[in-house]
């Protein structure tokens, strides 16, 4: 073992590491978006709580955006709906329509439609007392982004061959009042639009995830995939977003129109609660919106291929994902099936090249089972320890609210789990055999996860990252290979984890270190080989 083989490899996982959390604040290309002016907007519009209970603060966010939409050019309208009730509550609803139309606009325009709710949300109690956001964050993200994006995008109207339309909607928080009215009491404003793109905010930081398109969302991800830029998105989390009791103005649309649903992803303890206020807001994640967002809805104004409103309605949904630097994978189902059979495969080839050795094999398959499974234990008996801390409601494998040294608690049990396994790789005889157990391991979970759900992603990109690395080492008598499917694994199983922490946060800290455990497996043994000067 030389020095230099340490500070490489230091390095090496450092810049992984950092990349894999910090990628997505980097500034977008040709950066038009005045985060400043979105700023300012969210200071208004967060001024003063405005949820269904403060109809009086809720009118003058209102009157706000009006003002900002007409002085915009826009062509305004507010359709109000009396006495809505829901969970006792019985409120006024108001909802916002603005239509920018291109310069030659025709009966048969086809609209872009973007939306955010304005209200903020109504008191409940997270912990031990009854809050209410500031809605600074959620929506004010939203509803800045939506203005911010409409000014850059109204300096190539000459070009526009679509139209714009804003629909900033009312009563969000209280069961998508406002979306769910308009859309049952005014069809006309939705039978000519062809996409539409929400925007919400799940906590004040980033990054900003793609989290959720309409069903047949091959043509989507074409969109997106060549438009948008430092790109966040993973179709697992339509499937995981599924089982979760959330819910957004997207739902109400998005069996019927073609359509995009953004938000940030942290943290918790700012989402619905006083602390989502102007002063926590971050400006990077309103960039990262930019980076994302605006890209996508130019193209689709700008481009005569969506004068046809059924042009992003695809047949079939595909299997994508993104890894920071890396960009983004996005193949139909089928292409993905054969990419896993490809690397299944391989796995095969490696876990029989020392077929003498597939007792110890299975046996080490088995013992890192154990392991993951001892790690998901851990996790939650953290996780119970320090809701009874601090007074947090203990929710296993659910949201967990109230414990505000959450991340710490995450971030440290991430680390230990990541010494124990590198010492248990640096320690062992038999580091190749222990590797290739975690393989087998991997190879079993990813076609068990395939036939569930169609997809195997958390498993599928870790075992490429071991299988190709340790094969092309084999084959070419090259340590470097080893750094790849490090460079792979950190890079993915960091940003990917990140995202799955938080968005489920501390409450599935066990569903993370499981799946954490075999991340860190790989990167260790990858590590432990590239140390042997064998090679």
């Amino acid at each position: 073992m030389k020095k230099t083989d340490i500070i490489i490899l230091v390095l090496v996982i450092a810049v992984s590491t950092a990349a894999a959390i910090l990628f997505w604040r980097l500034p977008a290309r040709n950066c038009r978006f005045d985060a400043e002016r979105a700023v300012a907007d969210i200071e208004v519009i967060s001024a003063d709580h405005h949820s269904v209970l403060h109809p009086e603060a809720r009118a003058e966010v209102r009157s706000y955006l009006l003002e900002r939409l007409a002085g915009m050019g826009a062509d305004t309208l507010v359709k109000h709906y009396s006495d809505v009730e829901w969970k006792g509550f019985i409120y006024d609803v108001d909802d916002i329509v603005a239509e920018f139309p291109p310069l030659e606009p025709s009966e048969d325009t086809t609209w872009l439609m973007m939306v955010a709710h304005y209200d903020s949300r109504y008191p409940w109690a997270p912990v031990r007392d009854t809050v209410c956001s500031y809605g600074a964050a959620d929506d004010g993200y939203g509803v800045s982004v939506i203005l911010e994006t409409a000014r850059c995008a109204l300096e190539k109207r000459s070009e526009w061959k679509q139209g714009l339309r804003i629909v900033f909607t009312d009563s969000e928080e209280a069961g998508m009042d406002g979306m769910d009215s308009l859309f049952c009491n005014s069809k006309e404003l939705f039978n000519d639009v062809g996409l539409v793109i929400n925007i919400e905010a799940r906590g004040p930081y980033g990054p900003v995830l793609l989290f959720e398109t309409s069903k047949g969302n091959d043509r989507l991800l074409q969109l997106y995939r060549r438009n948008a830029t430092r790109k966040c998105t993973y179709s697992l989390t339509n499937v995981v977003y599924g089982f979760m009791p959330n819910f957004t103005d997207f739902t109400i649309v998005k069996d019927s129109l073609p359509g995009l649903n953004f938000s940030t992803i942290a943290d918790v303890n700012h989402y619905h609660t006083d602390l989502d206020n102007f002063e926590n807001i971050s400006p990077a994640a309103l960039r990262q919106y930019e980076a994302q967002v605006l890209p996508v809805v130019e193209e689709y104004l700008c481009n005569d291929a969506y004068s046809d409103r059924d042009a992003l309605r695809g047949e079939h949904d595909r299997v994508f994902l993104t890894t920071p630097v890396l960009g983004m994978v996005n193949l139909p189902k089928g292409g993905w099936l054969a990419l896993s059979i490809v690397i299944f495969l391989l796995a095969a080839v490696l876990i029989f090249l020392d077929r003498n050795e597939i007792v110890k094999i299975l046996k080490s398959s088995l013992n890192w089972l154990l392991c993951g499974l001892l790690a998901c234990g851990a996790g939650t008996l953290l996780c119970y320890l320090g809701c009874l801390l601090s007074g947090a409601r203990f929710k296993p494998f659910g949201i967990v609210v109230g414990m505000f040294f959450d991340n710490g608690l995450m971030l440290a049990a991430a680390i230990l789990l990541a010494l124990a396994i590198l010492i248990f790789f640096l320690r062992t005889r038999r580091p190749l055999e222990s590797l290739i157990g975690v393989v087998l391991l991997l190879t079993l979970l990813s076609i068990v996860s395939l036939a569930a759900v169609g997809e195997n992603m958390l498993f599928l990109v870790p075992l490429a990252a071991a299988v190709l690395g340790i094969l092309l080492r084999e084959l070419c008598g090259l340590r470097v290979f080893l750094l790849a499917g490090i460079v792979l694994a950190v890079l993915h199983g960091v940003s990917f984890l990140y995202a799955l922490s938080m968005a489920l946060t501390v409450g599935a800290l066990g569903a993370v270190l499981l799946l954490a455990t075999f991340d860190l497996a790989v990167v260790a043994g990858l590590v432990r080989l590239y140390l042997e000067r064998g090679k």
